[in-house]
């Protein structure tokens, strides 16, 4: 069995966390041509024509002379969890090849804090594109350094690509006192022309319901998966705190199935917010989940599912859904 998650601390180099900006395994093999857009829904095929057209514009905007004086420009997917967005982003990545630099927003912010700002932007320059997956403003620190990150960036002729459930305009709504940082969230949303994507959740069209909670001893047999984890639930909560979100990809590093025994509703905002964090990553690297206790789909209390991060929830829940019904 591989070693436990909790106690983990994984440490990663400046220059590590440059060199991991790259899509996640779970996207591997993304492509345009694999997307599959749903017919009933023409945004999707719509999105996916200009993100290939916008990958391709970024390539000559990475050749030497051929940058334009102007500046970068932006294109935004902006839709509901599980209509592709990533996809579609990865795939814009792996058409650039290796002049394409691809991270969560988390990420990106947590490149600037361990490189420093100036030397962030600097290492950033030398891509044509820079894709930013889950793009969203939680706090006006992540306001004010984003807005001008991504506004030095496209000065220096970088395009940018993002994804996120939320309008450019509407970024940080519920969550802080947007309205005091009106001009640098309208400054992000100029940079970018939006395309919205439209459809229901493709992990599990015809089929919303989480799957009955595991027997306690059909966790205990993942013991016996060669990459297999077992974790007491609230341990694994309360570990959380100790790892910063953008190292959670490393935390979870050669795992492919995790068993859960006893899980219940989280308590606060913060247990929930550093949950979907870890959700994502472990959805990433395709690890099944097995988990005792309460339903997946009842972990987010409903207060917190009315709230301004309930796009987080929703989408962490539906990626939950999809690992413990994984093969």
């Amino acid at each position: 069995m591989t070693p436990q998650l909790v106690g983990r601390r994984p440490t990663l180099t400046p220059s590590a966390l440059v060199d991991d900006l790259v899509p996640p395994p779970h996207f591997a093999d993304a492509a345009f041509d694999t997307y599959l857009p749903d017919p009933d829904y023409p945004s999707q095929a719509a999105a996916r024509e200009r993100m290939r057209d916008f990958a391709t514009r970024s390539v000559r905007r990475g050749i030497p002379g051929l940058r334009p004086s102007s500046g970068g420009t932006g294109l935004y997917l902006d839709g509901g969890f599980g209509v592709g967005k990533t996809h579609l982003l990865a795939a814009a990545a792996h058409a650039i090849g290796d002049r394409a630099a691809f991270g969560t927003f988390v990420e990106y912010t947590h490149l600037v804090g361990a490189l420093g700002f100036a030397a962030a932007r600097a290492e950033l320059s030398r891509f044509a594109l820079v894709c930013i997956d889950e793009f969203e403003l939680d706090d006006p620190g992540d306001t004010l350094l984003m807005a001008r990150l991504m506004r030095e960036l496209t000065d220096a002729g970088v395009a940018i690509a993002a994804t996120s459930n939320t309008l450019p305009d509407s970024l940080g709504e519920g969550r802080f006192a947007a309205e005091d940082f009106k001009r640098e969230i309208q400054s992000v949303a100029r940079l970018f022309t939006v395309a919205t994507v439209d459809g229901p959740d493709y992990r599990h069209r015809g089929d919303l319901a989480s799957p009955a909670p595991a027997r306690a001893e059909d966790v205990e047999e993942v013991r016996a998966e060669p990459a297999g984890v077992i974790e007491d639930w609230w341990e694994l909560v309360a570990d959380l705190w100790h790892v910063h979100p953008s190292r959670y990809g490393a935390y979870v590093a050669g795992i492919e199935v995790l068993g859960l025994r006893e899980v219940a509703p989280l308590r606060d905002q913060a247990q929930a917010l550093r949950l979907v964090a870890l959700v994502d990553r472990l959805y990433d690297r395709d690890v099944r989940i097995v988990a005792s206790g309460a339903p997946l789909d009842q972990v987010f209390p409903a207060d917190m599912l009315r709230g301004g991060y309930r796009k987080k929830y929703f989408r962490a829940v539906s990626r939950l859904t999809a690992m413990a019904t994984r093969d």
